[in-house]
C-alpha cells in the first residue's frame, strides 16, 4: 500500500433514496425504502497505480414493511470505497448499527429492536452529481438475541453527489 493520502475534512459527499426488497422465501414479502446521507471521512489510501480505498460514514433512515407490519429503520455505520482514478465505477462494503421501531413481523421474530446490517455494493456516477447504485444487504442481530433470522435485501439507490 502507498500509503495514506492527504487529510479531507468531514464532508457530506451524496445524499439520496434507496428502495429495496426480499428476494428469498415463499410468502416473505419484505420491502424497504429509505433516504439517506453518506458522510465522506479525512482517512484515504492511495493504493498505487491510481486506486485509492476512501473511508465514509453512512447514514438512513426509513422504512421496513411486510403486508400490514411495517417499521422504521435507520442506520449508522462506516464503509469503504474501493476506487480507480477516471473510473465511473465504485465498490463498496460497511457495516452498520440498526435500529427497527419493531422486531416482530408476520414472517419473521428479528428478536431484538437493535440490529446490524453488512453490505457490499457497486455505485456508477452517470453524470458529474447523478450516481446510481446497487448493494446486497444482510441484516441479524448477530446473535445478540434467541431470534435471529437475518434478512437479506436487494437494494437499488439514486442520490445527488455533493
Amino acid at each position: 500500500m502507498t500509503g495514506l493520502c492527504g487529510a479531507q475534512q468531514f464532508n457530506l459527499e451524496s445524499a439520496g433514496g434507496r428502495f429495496g426488497f426480499y428476494p428469498f422465501g415463499a410468502g416473505s414479502h419484505f420491502y424497504q425504502a429509505e433516504a439517506f446521507a453518506d458522510w465522506a471521512l479525512p482517512w484515504n489510501w492511495d493504493l498505487g497505480s491510481h486506486w485509492l480505498l476512501r473511508s465514509r460514514f453512512d447514514s438512513s433512515l426509513g422504512w421496513l414493511g411486510e403486508a400490514d407490519a411495517n417499521a422504521a429503520i435507520g442506520s449508522l455505520g462506516p464503509t469503504l470505497v474501493f476506487a480507480r482514478e477516471n473510473l465511473p465505477v465504485t465498490f463498496e462494503g460497511g457495516v452498520s448499527a440498526t435500529g427497527l421501531s419493531r422486531s416482530d413481523f408476520r414472517d419473521k421474530n428479528f428478536g431484538d429492536l437493535f440490529q446490524f446490517t453488512s453490505h457490499v455494493g457497486l455505485n456508477f456516477d452517470m453524470a458529474a452529481r447523478f450516481r446510481l447504485s446497487y448493494r446486497f444487504q444482510h441484516m441479524s442481530n448477530a446473535g445478540l438475541s434467541s431470534h435471529n433470522p437475518g434478512l437479506n435485501m436487494h437494494m437499488f439507490g439514486m442520490s445527488y453527489v455533493f
